[in-house]
């Protein structure tokens, strides 16, 4: 019997060595003569183990990693074809502790299957909510989304389904979907596993809104920083039109939409979703004031629908499972599963998919196992450049919208970044600054100016050079910036500063410059 060995082709993997890992693989099973196949699926995640090699014994999934190309031949003859023992064994994948305590919904089958693998795909329930939506009138499917709770995974957490109703409602000959997949944020990967390691649960998707708005094209559009993953989507399109599941009948329902991939340049400022639509046009990437909301008038002046790739891939899960199953988990108005993905100075990095509700702390300490130096936690930002710091004075936060935003934070796209006890926090503050200058389209003042004047102000701060009057200042120029930029990268550019301020005020109080006596 052909045993499948499984070396994941996800981007982080290939950084740390998967594609030397598969070619000796290959290499042995061709000398030895051994009936085995190599899958390349997606990661599980877990990225300290990377690359983590598979084995497919009687039905169960046995771990090897992380592992060299150095160490396939003596795996091999340790027996790693029937699940040998090995010090780098792991035993049962889904037994590890990081694995067996998630809630997998929209990462149900990424690291489980051959991502282009249609196949693979439908025999791990891909296409069930698809079909259901098919039988469903546009209304019936907006409905389902709205029942569930689920809100934008992008970071703003507006509900999908109201945004889904705006669109079907809004009077048009022509709509579009479009998937927001330029995951610009430090620390995030969420959206680049599920197109590399599940690209058709996307695509999936997408083909449900289009059926719930009316909307008969599509596009994703995403970074240039991405070539794997551009890639695994194209091919992904592909196949699914192949299948009928895109074109001008989907799934036979006579109803069409298809679906197109977009590179965009890599610009920051093209995660927000006017500046993205300019972007998709073929004009430059700037800011667009608003209203008009993109659902009355976006690309090309038509309603258009504009979902994280997160909260696409959810869809599916609801349609196929009910909008019940998804809303009983979470907490308050953070419905459904939250894919956490945990980096910095971390132990175990990686992307945890849980119910909203656990403690930061507990996510911090238990689930990342604190800092890789082993020294005490100063700070850890949620939500990207733009998130605030929080202190270990705040690690009872519940990870919820709400909780968040009460304590001066976000979520943003879930992105949590671990420091330890020898980061600077002025330094920080004035990185946020540096990147909202670099960054900015240079549509507004308030984002294009107070940005370059708030980095002027933190090196006098660093300098000494009249702290508390600049202390001030600084404090000043984030209230301009938080009421008075067009967009999220001006106005929430003040959290990490002002958090930082706030919560370690000793990092904001040099020594001042003496003069030398002539």
């Amino acid at each position: 019997m052909t045993v499948k060995i499984y070396v994941p082709r996800d981007a982080a993997a290939l950084a740390l060595g998967a594609e030397k890992v598969a070619k000796a693989i290959a290499q042995e099973i061709a000398a030895r003569g051994l009936d085995a196949e190599i899958v390349r699926n997606g990661s599980r995640g877990m990225f300290w183990l990377e690359p983590l090699v598979e084995v497919e014994v009687a039905g169960k999934r046995v771990g090897y990693g992380p592992v060299k190309a150095r160490d396939v031949p003596v795996l091999l003859d340790a027996g790693m074809m029937s699940a040998g023992d090995h010090p780098l064994c792991l035993g049962e994948v889904e037994d590890l502790p990081f694995l067996k305590e998630q809630t997998r919904l929209t990462f149900a089958r990424c690291g489980i299957t051959d991502p282009l693998s249609l196949a693979d795909y439908e025999a791990h329930g891909g296409l069930a909510g698809l079909r259901r939506a098919v039988s469903m009138t546009p209304s019936e499917i907006v409905k389902e989304v709205t029942d569930s709770g689920l809100r934008g995974r992008g970071g703003a957490g507006f509900p999908t389904g109201i945004k889904w109703k705006t669109v079907l409602d809004a009077a048009g000959d022509r709509k579009y979907i479009v998937c927001n997949a330029d995951e610009g944020d430090s620390g995030t990967f969420a959206d680049r596993m599920i197109m590399e390691g599940d690209p058709f649960v996307l695509v999936e998707g997408m083909a449900i809104a289009g059926l719930a708005t009316g909307a008969t094209k599509g596009f994703v559009y995403t970074r240039s920083e991405y070539p794997h993953a551009i890639a695994a989507m194209t091919e992904a399109v592909g196949i699914a039109r192949q299948a009928g599941i895109l074109g001008l009948s989907v799934l036979g329902s006579g109803r069409a939409f298809d679906i197109e991939v977009r590179t965009g340049a890599g610009a920051y400022v093209c995660g927000e979703e006017t500046a993205l639509l300019n972007s998709l046009e073929g004009k430059r990437g700037i800011v667009r004031a608003k209203p008009p909301l993109p659902a009355h008038k976006g690309l090309f002046d038509c309603p258009t629908v504009i979902n994280n790739v997160i909260s696409l891939a959810s869809v599916p899960v609801i349609m196929e499972k009910g909008a019940a199953f998804y809303r009983d988990f979470g907490m308050g108005r953070s419905r459904g599963t939250i894919p956490l993905q945990i980096a910095g100075n971390v132990r175990y990095g990686g992307l945890y998919e849980t119910a909203f509700g656990l403690s930061l702390g507990d996510i911090v300490d238990r689930i990342g196992g604190g800092t890789a130096t082993g020294r005490p936690v100063k700070a850890v930002q949620v939500g990207g450049p733009l998130g605030a710091y929080f202190p270990r004075a705040l690690f009872d936060t519940p990870f919820d919208y709400e909780a968040f935003a009460a304590r001066e934070g976000l979520i943003g796209h879930a992105g949590i970044v671990v420091f330890d006890d020898t980061a600077d926090m002025l330094k920080q503050a004035r990185f946020a600054m540096e990147f909202c200058a670099v960054e900015s389209c240079g549509k507004c003042t308030p984002c294009r100016i107070g940005s370059t004047r708030g980095v002027e102000t933190a090196d006098k701060i660093a300098q000494g050079i009249e702290p508390e009057k600049n202390r001030v200042l600084l404090a000043d120029l984030c209230n301009t910036m938080k009421f008075g930029s067009l967009c999220a990268l001006g106005g929430f550019t003040p959290y990490p500063v002002m958090s930082a301020m706030t919560h370690f005020p000793e990092d904001f109080s040099p020594a001042p410059i003496v003069e030398a006596a002539e």
